[in-house]
């Protein structure tokens, strides 16, 4: 069997930057153990694959399936039009284990239309959570969860710039993922770092998902629909958030797409 594949770098106008995901287009579902083998194959931390028979999207990681990958949707949808299979203007419903979750061509960016996850915030965060992410206490702001997920919100960008996690503790601790959070500090209105050992992500350098719970929190705290995010890995990347009266996050950004062939299994 051969299958096309491709390597796009997510939110990120230009090559070896924003967030890598691999794309797999089908007729018919693939079998989840062969999918899983692809997306360890291609190494990066997601790999979308779509059943064109449905419109069913699904996601893994090295790892492990996900239910939500944002990075992963715009590599898609951003495939599909350099694939001839959307247009500038259209928007396409895909299936995931999320719910319906819809992409709309824009001229350049991509717009995502993603549930909003407001955060569920806690007293104070487990110190063995802010050992392993080198943080004091004093330096947290607050703490919360989304899903499985977890919020550690900080005053200060350059803390969350210069963080180095040990990130064999943070794997043993109990997660999912954690989004280090502060105050934009130049033209952003939001900045964040993503951590994901749980999942074999140690850092992910742009992560859609998280910026679900990011939108929600900072559009409370600043008192603005709209906002601008970077998330500060080394790669870096960009996107441009809205929340909506009805609960839901739009999320746009651009892809450039950095490796195109054929699988042969």
């Amino acid at each position: 069997m051969e299958l096309n594949i491709y390597q796009v770098d997510a939110f990120s106008a230009r090559p070896f930057s924003g967030n890598p995901a691999g794309v797999c287009i089908t007729q018919h579902e693939l079998d989840s153990r062969l999918m899983q083998q692809i997306a360890d194959e291609m190494a990066v931390s997601e790999t979308a694959f779509l059943n064109l028979a449905d419109n069913n999207l699904r996601w893994f990681t090295p790892k492990a399936e996900v239910d939500l990958c944002g990075h992963g949707t715009l590599a898609m949808a951003h495939i599909l039009r350099q694939t001839g299979l959307l247009q500038a203007g259209e928007t396409i419903t895909f299936q995931t284990l999320s719910g319906p979750l819809s992409a709309t061509l824009g001229a350049e960016s991509i717009q995502l239309d993603f549930p909003l996850l407001t955060p569920q915030l806690h007293s104070a965060a487990p110190p063995a959570l802010l050992d392993a992410l080198g943080l004091e206490r004093a330096q947290v702001r607050d703490y919360g969860l989304f899903g499985p997920k977890q919020l550690v919100v900080v005053d200060d960008a350059q803390i969350v710039r210069t963080l180095q996690p040990d990130f064999q503790t943070l794997g043993a601790l109990p997660g999912r993922g954690v989004a280090v959070t502060a105050p934009g500090d130049g033209e952003y209105d939001v900045l964040s770092r993503y951590f994901a050992p749980w999942v074999g992500v140690n850092e992910d350098p742009v992560t859609g998902s998280a910026h679900c719970a990011l939108a929600a929190y900072w559009s409370e705290r600043l008192d603005k629909r709209s906002l601008t995010a970077y998330q500060a890995s080394r790669r870096g990347g960009v996107l441009a958030l809205h929340c909506t009266d009805d609960g839901r996050v739009l999320m746009s950004g651009m892809a450039h797409t950095v490796l195109a062939g054929t699988l042969h299994l």
